[in-house]
């Protein structure tokens, strides 16, 4: 059974020391990891994360952070440098934190939360974009590799990425980066937006999938939105898919006129019980979709 992971900004953000306690709560609710924000130097003591983790019995995957300063696609020497020595860090948090996955969109370019709408490029300068990430995800593969880290790249949707928005793209920036260290993390909130088929994405990504995050078209609990879970869950046992699963179900029940839906907000409630239905569903669909008649 794939393990099920929870993404720690359900609880908080940033995740700090005084929210380790959470990791015992969350394999109570029946999850294996968390996927965890890779902290910003010093936000955590590594080590001391580590050790709640092992305490409770939790598994760990980071998910990166970029930004426009450190921006693998920038044509900003300073910036794309940054892009590479952040990816560097990731693989060292990983590694200190004892987890081998760093997902995330990795290639930089963020639109809506860097305040930064998307522009049209030239021939020469999407072909530039290309060859600076993969200048990057080259250099920062090596230093991953390393430290026994695998990065895995991950398509946005259009309103927050400009430079990887697809399965399809992802797998020709992944054959251009030819690297065993990177490799592909797919989203089913982003896949509703920019594929065709979310089933036949995952089935293109194939074995270069390392990290699933399986969530509702509206990022609500899974099941409470319009996702084909027997689809998705048909298409990663097609593909021997035996990697993480995590879920990031962080809409909250607030609909009010003019809340900002992209914004995280914290919960004002408790949500123990779904988030325990949430991952017995997930793992449900796994088990059941296995079995073909």
């Amino acid at each position: 059974m794939n393990p099920i992971g929870l993404i720690s900004m359900q609880y908080a953000r940033p995740f700090t020391a005084e929210h380790f306690h959470l990791f015992t709560r969350m394999r109570e609710l029946g999850y294996d990891f968390v996927e965890l924000l890779v902290p910003e130097p010093g936000e955590i003591d590594l080590a001391a994360a580590r050790r709640a983790l092992e305490d409770a019995g939790l598994g760990v995957v980071l998910a990166a952070r970029v930004n426009l300063q450190r921006n693998l696609s920038s044509d900003d020497k300073d910036a794309h440098r940054a892009g590479i020595d952040y990816l560097r860090y990731t693989a060292d948090c990983a590694n200190a934190l004892g987890a081998t996955i760093v997902g995330g969109p990795l290639t930089g370019n963020p639109l809506v939360f860097a305040g930064r709408p998307p522009a049209p490029v030239s021939e020469d300068e999407r072909l530039k974009r290309k060859e600076r990430c993969v200048v990057g995800l080259k250099e920062a593969g090596d230093h991953a590799a390393k430290a026994g880290v695998v990065l895995a790249v991950e398509p946005l949707n259009r309103f927050e990425s400009d430079v990887l928005c697809t399965t399809q793209q992802a797998n020709e920036l992944l054959d251009a980066v030819d690297h065993p260290a990177i490799k592909l993390m797919l989203d089913t909130f982003h896949m509703h937006m920019e594929e065709a088929s979310i089933a036949e994405a995952i089935r293109l990504g194939g074995d270069r999938l390392v990290h699933f995050q399986a969530n509702e078209n509206h990022r609500g609990f899974p099941g409470t939105g319009s996702t084909d879970w027997v689809a998705v869950g048909r298409a990663l046992h097609e593909i021997g898919y035996k990697g993480p699963v995590s879920l990031e179900p962080f809409r909250r029940n607030d609909d009010r006129f003019g809340v900002p839906f992209a914004q995280w907000r914290a919960p004002h409630e408790d949500e123990s019980e779904r988030l325990a239905a949430s991952a017995a569903f997930i793992k449900s669909h796994l088990t059941l979709t296995e079995y073909r008649r």
